[in-house]
């Protein structure tokens, strides 16, 4: 399978590193003002920025180039180009976080949830840790756990907090607390590799499909 990356930071370098050990190669690379959009692939992998994005996206529904979306910061935009990805019949996996444990993570926190729902005396609070260089607090998993948790019909109200220090990978706790025990569950990365090895997978999966999709689709529908 050949790949279009665009966006060749920290992420893309590691997709392009890693795309051997799933059967996939690099066709091209699309990077801020350079790139080469005529590269002949079957799928696109987009880890730009929300801006770039906003100007990316037409280039897929021209090309009718599937894509895997793992920029975060453009949820505004979502409806748009939902429907311009079904206008022109292309496959989109669009995720917050494309770390195949996260996304398991997300599962057993909308449990909790549902569970915790029926017990009134449990508070609710996301806290999340990145590098300090990454942009957006709160991430957009942390936005995506707490959706998960309303989805699961907690309504109690979702305290979330932020830390942006030094080269911290990613940390999601999502805690209950209650006035006599505290549970905590917690996903910590180690390294970025799982949001590379998860980008892959999903590219080898929206191969050939069309419609809009998320990281769990592509984990329960394998």
């Amino acid at each position: 399978m050949k790949l279009l990356l665009v966006g060749y930071g920290k992420m893309g370098r590691l997709v392009e590193e890693m795309a051997p050990e799933h059967g996939c190669e690099v066709a091209g690379r699309v990077d801020v003002g350079e790139g080469d959009w005529t590269a002949q692939a079957d799928v696109a992998v987009d880890f730009s920025t929300a801006e770039a994005l906003r100007q990316n996206f037409p280039k897929y529904v021209e090309r009718r180039l599937p894509v895997v979306i793992g920029t975060t910061g453009w949820s505004a935009d979502a409806p748009r180009l939902r429907e311009a990805a079904e206008r022109a019949g292309i496959g989109v996996v669009a995720s917050a976080n494309f770390s195949i444990g996260v996304n398991l993570f997300q599962m057993i926190v909308a449990e909790a949830a549902r569970l915790m729902q029926r017990q009134d005396q449990y508070g609710a609070w996301i806290h999340e840790a990145h590098h300090a260089t990454k942009k957006d607090a709160p991430s957009g998993t942390a936005l995506l756990l707490r959706d998960v948790m309303t989805a699961a019909s907690y309504s109690r109200p979702i305290d979330l907090s932020s830390t942006r220090a030094g080269a911290i990978p990613g940390i999601h706790t999502v805690g209950f607390d209650s006035p006599s025990d505290t549970i905590e569950l917690t996903h910590t990365a180690r390294d970025r590799r799982g949001f590379a090895a998860g980008a892959l997978v999903a590219a080898r999966w929206v191969a050939g499909r069309r419609g809009w999709f998320t990281m769990t689709d592509v984990l329960t529908n394998a």
